[in-house]
């Protein structure tokens, strides 16, 4: 049993069950938003880069707006911030919509752009939140129990945009994310003011500082690159398009199986979450996941059948899940409270500006070469990546974690961290 994915958190703490549902509905969201616009784009275009390119109007943004943001959020409410950025992902959703029912493909990556902005404020207010509101025993749990949040979603949501969009076009997968962000204002209603107050002030310097202390931490920075090294080489799913059509005939409902797929996987991994957050050694399933992800990836971009290629995304899906777990565990357990609001910035840039400029790479690769030969490059230039991190970091690969107690816990504990009934 104790392989099995530990819900105590959702058990035993109000609040966080409360959140983790807000979130996990727009999560499902955000998978068929991810879709449309991918669809969209290569249906207005069907060239590979304008998919790719996608990634980079994500990415500059993201990054921008994270650094930014790193700047204040350790200084101002978590919570008030996390709500005004998902009020925004609601007009975002909605305007979405329109830009796809008038076929503005360039509406589509100034949006795009919109919603990478309000995600990078939001997502690590809402991490720092989640962070503070666990003991450090729930941690790794709690972390597990998000990422597992993000498979169901990503199971569920590509599979359904692509019926959708089949059956009555990307506007409606628009108009449902809108919905779903709703439901998040809804998890985060109740909880308490989440700040700390750390020294300093807020500006330039504590960017710095956030950067600084990232820097020069082993644990912190070697989880980080491990993770770039995974996503920006080796990010397959701009390529999904144009492998689909490469060689299973562009149908949008095989294309939904596709990330259906590295969800299956993920879901699964999630569900034996216990086997990575119960070990003493996330760096080490940290380094072995990216391996895993970079070979199972190079892979499918020479595999044909359809079986076989939505067995080898599974098996990337399940290693990038434990990878994901394990990355958070690391950063989170190595950094103090009130470094922990940046830190979770520059963990958002690494998490999704990684993918979104992994996809720019893959995308611009493909248009010389193929969807197939781009995602067999990655895969291998993962592997090597990997490798080097884990030469260069003894630490991250052999190191036992130490879990410090969070500064934060018991004030969001006032929230409703009470047992359940």
């Amino acid at each position: 049993m104790k392989a099995l994915v530990d819900i105590g958190p959702l058990r035993e703490q109000r609040a966080f069950r409360r959140l983790w549902l807000g979130t996990t509905a727009s999560g499902f969201g955000s998978n068929l938003t991810t879709f449309a616009v991918a669809f969209s784009v290569w249906d207005s275009t069907h060239n590979p880069f304008y998919v790719g390119l996608i990634g980079l109007f994500a990415a500059i943004p993201l990054i921008t707006l994270a650094l930014v943001g790193s700047a204040f959020i350790d200084h101002l409410d978590r919570v008030r911030l996390a709500r005004s950025a998902t009020l925004g992902q609601i007009a975002t959703s909605v305007l979405f919509a329109a830009a796809a029912a008038f076929g503005q493909v360039w509406a589509m990556f100034a949006l795009t752009a919109v919603a990478a902005g309000l995600s990078a404020v939001g997502s690590p207010a809402r991490r720092a939140i989640v962070t503070q509101m666990l003991p450090a025993d729930r941690l790794a749990a709690g972390l597990a129990l998000n990422h597992m949040s993000f498979q169901l979603s990503m199971l569920l949501g590509p599979a359904l945009a692509g019926v959708i969009t089949a059956a009555w076009g990307s506007e409606v997968c628009f108009l449902l994310d809108a919905a779903t962000f709703v439901a998040a204002l809804l998890g985060l209603r109740g909880l308490p003011p989440a700040a700390t107050a750390p020294d300093g002030r807020p500006g330039m310097s504590a960017v710095w500082e956030g950067l600084r202390f990232t820097i020069r931490t082993p644990l912190v920075r070697g989880a980080l690159l491990a993770d770039l090294s995974a996503t920006v080489l080796a990010m397959p799913v701009a390529l999904f398009p144009a492998i689909n059509e490469e060689k299973f005939g562009g149908s949008p409902r095989v294309l939904g199986l596709f990330l259906t797929s590295v969800a299956v996987g993920g879901l699964i991994a999630s569900m034996l979450s216990g086997l990575a957050t119960r070990g003493a050694r996330p760096g080490t399933i940290l380094l072995v996941c990216g391996a895993v992800w970079g070979g199972a990836l190079a892979l499918v971009g020479v595999a044909d059948h359809l079986v076989v290629v939505l067995a080898l995304l599974a098996l990337a899906g399940g290693a990038d899940t434990w990878a994901v777990v394990s990355r958070g565990t690391v950063v989170q357990a190595s950094t103090p409270d009130t470094y922990r609001g940046r830190v979770a910035s520059l963990e958002h840039i690494v998490g999704v500006a990684g993918p979104e400029l992994g996809g720019v790479r893959a995308g611009a690769v493909a248009a010389f070469t193929s969807g197939g030969a781009s995602l067999l490059l990655g895969g291998l230039a993962c592997l090597v990546g990997i490798g080097l991190i884990a030469r260069l970091n003894p630490q991250l690969r052999t190191g036992v974690l130490p879990l410090p107690q969070s500064a934060g816990a018991e004030h969001l504990s006032s929230a409703g961290t009470v047992a359940a009934p």
